[in-house]
């Protein structure tokens, strides 16, 4: 406990040399508001108001090192298992899956928006789910597909949004996966309700993004961006971050129920990350259709 507390004092000491790279507004400044971040179609077909196409161009330009554990996108890969446990153990919850079935998923359809280069498309596609991955950079899509194919996985992949899947009425999906997406996007409040949508009666979505608090800007932006070099410069926007209390009001009067947040925080002692009842700078939240009630007769 000692050498943990002294390792995120350290990285809090540490950002104030590197406060001089960071907008010195951020901590004054409110959250962006829909709008704010520009919209563009990402080059669809179908218009889609939540992409952001300052990020869609820079997530397009690491394409080239999705699978590089060692590259730019090597915070992902290290984020990976905790975050492929815990939709699993949600999923099998949900659905009275066996755990220990080697495809035990089998017969369920899983949407993972903003794909990327599949980090988690593939994983759950082992798992036995029929996997569709989106995302708005047509170069992470054909990046996701040469790896899949390589790996000898039938993947779904397409260049789309949330809003082309609603357009084209597509089917619903058993498990919506939302990862680090909605700090992203442009309109997040519209996204979320949009993606909620996309949920199968009886299914389950899982929100994985960052909270908005001194600790998040200290060790989420300054330290990992800054000091740590987890992730290159700029990859976020503090302001961009959501509360759980924001995602809740995202969906408040929606047909919907959330559980959460469960936290998720870097262990430096075991070089890993795990669950933790620590919410303030990385955390999930899990969001199910209600039921209908049935009148009584």
């Amino acid at each position: 406990m000692r050498a943990k507390a002294a390792w995120k004092e350290g990285a809090l000491l540490a950002t104030r040399s590197a406060a001089d790279k960071v907008d010195a507004a951020l901590l004054g400044t409110p959250p962006l508001t829909a709008g704010e971040g520009g919209s563009s179609n990402g080059g669809m077909d179908t218009p889609a108001a939540s992409i952001d196409p300052d990020e869609v161009a820079r997530f397009a330009a690491w394409a080239a090192e999705w699978w590089d554990p060692k590259g730019k996108l090597a915070p992902l890969h290290q984020l990976n298992p905790v975050r492929l446990g815990f939709i699993r153990d949600q999923a099998l919850a949900r659905f009275r899956r066996d755990g220990k079935a080697r495809r035990p998923f089998e017969g369920l359809t899983l949407l993972d928006i903003g794909c990327g280069g599949g980090l988690v498309s593939e994983p759950m596609a082992r798992l036995g789910f029929a996997v569709t991955g989106v995302d708005p950079g047509q170069d992470n899509v054909a990046a996701a597909r040469a790896h899949a194919q390589a790996a000898g996985l039938a993947i779904d992949y397409r260049c789309a949004s949330v809003e082309s899947l609603l357009a084209e009425r597509a089917a619903a999906f058993d498990v919506v996966l939302n990862l680090e997406v909605i700090e992203h996007v442009a309109d997040p409040a519209g996204y979320l309700r949009d993606t909620a949508r996309l949920i199968a009666p009886g299914g389950v979505m899982i929100v994985a993004t960052l909270n908005r608090t001194a600790a998040s800007l200290a060790l989420g932006k300054v330290a990992a961006e800054y000091v740590l070099r987890w992730a290159p410069p700029g990859t976020h926007d503090w302001r961009r971050f959501l509360r759980p209390d924001e995602i809740r009001g995202f969906l408040a009067g929606e047909p919907y129920d959330l559980a959460g947040p469960f936290g998720v925080s870097f262990d430096p002692l075991g070089g890993r990350w795990r669950r933790s009842a620590d919410t303030s700078v990385n955390y999930m939240m899990v969001v199910t259709p209600r039921e209908p009630r049935t009148p009584r007769p």
